[in-house]
């Protein structure tokens, strides 16, 4: 697997931007970012810790599609491991497989570290090289959003 490293400046309290990017106070926020992934993008599921939870979205025909997750830790405000244990097809849990063991193991971290008034926000992500790509063109524009969002 490959480790790629993304970092966003944002003008705002990390708390703020925690909330935001997560969508605790309002899924909207989520989604408003992560639809730079994909229109459909939303969460089912807990941010608490040892919390299972399905990263989703539908495809071109309507099928629901997504990672199945599990949150490893939650130091709210200051960091967020995510580990990716398989996949969804349709309503159905994949977590075996040829598919699966591309994947299995696999983090999505969120750190946020606030230093007078600007909070950084680093994602660390463990990928597989066919999508290396698409998070290097796509993961800088959902951060944009997600500064737009918190900077209002």
């Amino acid at each position: 697997m490959e480790k790629l490293q993304f970092k966003e400046s944002i003008y705002a309290p990390a708390q703020k931007v925690y909330e935001l990017m997560l969508g605790l106070k309002d899924k909207r926020t989520y989604e408003y970012w992560t639809a730079e992934f994909n229109p459909t993008s939303t969460f089912e599921g807990s941010w608490q810790k040892d919390s299972k939870i399905h990263f989703i979205g539908t495809d071109e025909s309507g099928k629901k599609g997504g990672m199945v997750s599990m949150i490893e830790a939650h130091l709210p405000a200051a960091f967020v491991s995510i580990k990716h244990i398989g996949f969804l097809d349709g309503d159905i849990e994949v977590t075996t497989g040829e598919q699966v063991e591309k994947w299995a193991g696999g983090h999505e971290n969120y750190s946020f570290e606030e230093k007078g008034g600007i909070t950084t926000v680093t994602v660390d992500l463990d990928t597989i090289e066919d999508y290396l790509a698409y998070f290097h063109e796509t993961y800088p524009k959902a951060l944009l959003k997600l500064k737009e969002l918190a900077e209002k």
